[in-house]
């Protein structure tokens, strides 16, 4: 697209961007808590009403159109690691990756430390997909109803549910929001993962030292009933009468993933090593695994032949066998559409904003409340509880501050990666503590069990932007734009 020359754009009033972003808000609340649809077409609604305001404001077509190309540009990393993880995920099923990394984890429960194996459980099941929503929706609710045969609280098994979904959705570097974070702060997946390592992970252990505190105080001894549990660790081994060849080898590829990671390989190169080596080797161990199934799950994601739908409807359950096929029958390119589609989306609406200056009026006056790097971050975490409770998606919660704030945090000399940790530790954790949140309503309908009263448990969610703060404080998390210590003396509220 040729570029296009400024023309008759004038700076916009206060009150014209807040018009804008109340017509987002309005359309978002609308569709999404009156007719529960998904945000993408309440969304583009926001698009238009940039666009609409941006004409009013003196801005040719031409221009508008472009700022919304640029916008799009900004996303298009994100958007390509966000298909190449949809291949990834649908190999790792068909070559048996995920089945063994949940067989495993499963293998670990135990009633007395239940909550600490329900975060561990849920962790590794989403590290291992990429989304909280999938680990809740399946594993989460499994373990509610085990946790209801042990005789613990639905509350607190459902926090640790939470907490250790949440963990892998904001680690793993196939997490949709992983890669959307770093995408609006401007740097990449590996710099970001290495930025929050250290307040997650340091959350993580404070996490699990109270669950198994509480674990304590809820399991008095004796025997439990794990038969469900059993019944489906064999229902993925095919030496129990399964349906996949277990074996610790298909560990492997996830290791070289996050070998990779820590070798600084870029996310594109890193994560299709992942899936060269998850599909040789399910060649090797799965029999139903080749060249064709692996082109196949790749853009379709993973489904069980009938063979497997037939052994379940003979040995399993139909809670059991239903659980199997929601937590297996995912992956593939087009289900990654749906966050491609709102990144792109969302995307326009941030460029129309950005190029017309109507986001930086908005920001010129909550600057104003931000003296410094701490205050700018705690600012930063504010808007995105505020865009989780107003424009309740959580995509939105990170697009829209990080748009806001980029050019801020740049000006005030800080790292992106300070960025989008504030993002990923507030936008991505708060939205399963908003009960009109699209996150929290999900998980309220899924697990069957009150916004209100699991979120007091829910503790790596709320605890982890205080910890990014006070990591902040400290200047633990502060770098330069060098990627060096920031300055202790800049680094004051």
């Amino acid at each position: 697209m040729s570029e296009t020359k400024k023309t008759n754009g004038r700076m916009p009033k206060l009150w014209e961007a807040l018009i804008t972003l109340a017509v987002l808000i309005l359309a978002l609340a609308v569709g999404i808590m009156y007719y529960e649809v998904d945000p993408h077409v309440p969304m583009f609604v926001g698009v238009c009403a940039a666009a609409l305001m941006a004409m009013h404001l003196g801005y040719k077509w031409d221009e508008i159109e472009k700022s919304m190309m640029d916008g799009i540009y900004k996303a298009l990393q994100s958007c390509c690691i966000l298909i190449i993880v949809g291949i990834l995920i649908g190999t790792w099923i068909d070559a048996g990756v995920v089945p063994s990394m949940v067989y495993y984890g499963l293998k670990i429960l135990h009633p007395a430390i239940f909550f600490i194996a329900v975060v561990l459980i849920c962790s590794i099941t989403s590290l291992a997909t990429g989304t909280s929503w999938g680990t809740m929706g399946t594993m989460g609710v499994a373990f509610m109803g085990i946790g209801f045969g042990l005789g613990m609280s639905p509350a607190m098994t459902a926090g640790a549910i939470l907490s250790g979904a949440y963990f892998g959705d904001k680690m793993s570097p196939l997490s949709d929001t992983t890669n959307l974070a770093p995408a609006m702060a401007g740097t990449d997946v590996m710099s970001h993962v290495k930025a929050m390592l250290l307040p997650t992970a340091v959350t993580y252990g404070i996490v699990l030292v109270i669950f198994g505190i509480m674990g304590a105080t809820q399991y008095h001894g004796g025997d439990a009933d794990m038969s469900r549990v059993n019944e489906f660790a064999m229902a993925l081994n095919a030496a129990e009468g399964g349906v996949f060849n277990i074996n610790p080898i298909l560990l492997l590829p996830p290791v070289v993933v996050i070998v990779a990671v820590a070798m600084k390989v870029p996310a594109i190169p890193g994560i299709t090593l992942g899936i060269v080596v998850g599909g040789a080797l399910g060649m090797i161990f799965q029999p139903n695994c080749n060249l064709g199934s692996i082109f196949n799950f790749g853009i379709n994601g993973y489904e069980f032949n009938d063979a497997a739908l037939a052994m379940f409807e003979a040995n399993l359950t139909e809670e059991t066998a239903y659980t199997m096929t929601r937590l297996l029958e995912s992956g593939g390119i087009l289900n990654m559409m749906f966050s491609v589609s709102m990144t792109i989306i969302a995307m326009m609406f941030g460029g129309i904003m950005e190029y017309t200056h109507q986001l930086e009026v908005v920001v010129d006056q909550l600057k104003k409340l931000a003296k410094g790097p701490v205050g700018l971050v705690v600012l930063t975490e504010g808007t995105c509880v505020f865009s989780n409770a107003t424009m309740p998606e959580q995509y939105i919660s990170i697009v829209v501050p990080g748009r806001m704030y980029a050019e801020e945090y740049r000006k005030m000399g800080l790292h992106p990666t300070v960025l989008s940790s504030a993002l990923e530790g507030a936008g991505t954790v708060t939205s399963a503590l908003i009960p009109w949140n699209t996150c929290g309503t999900f998980i309220s309908s899924t697990l069957d069990i009150e916004v209100a009263t699991y979120a007091p448990f829910a503790l790596f969610n709320w605890m982890m932007p205080l910890i990014n703060i006070l990591f902040v404080v400290t200047g633990i998390t502060l770098k330069d734009l060098d990627g060096k210590p920031f300055k202790k003396q800049k680094a004051k509220a």
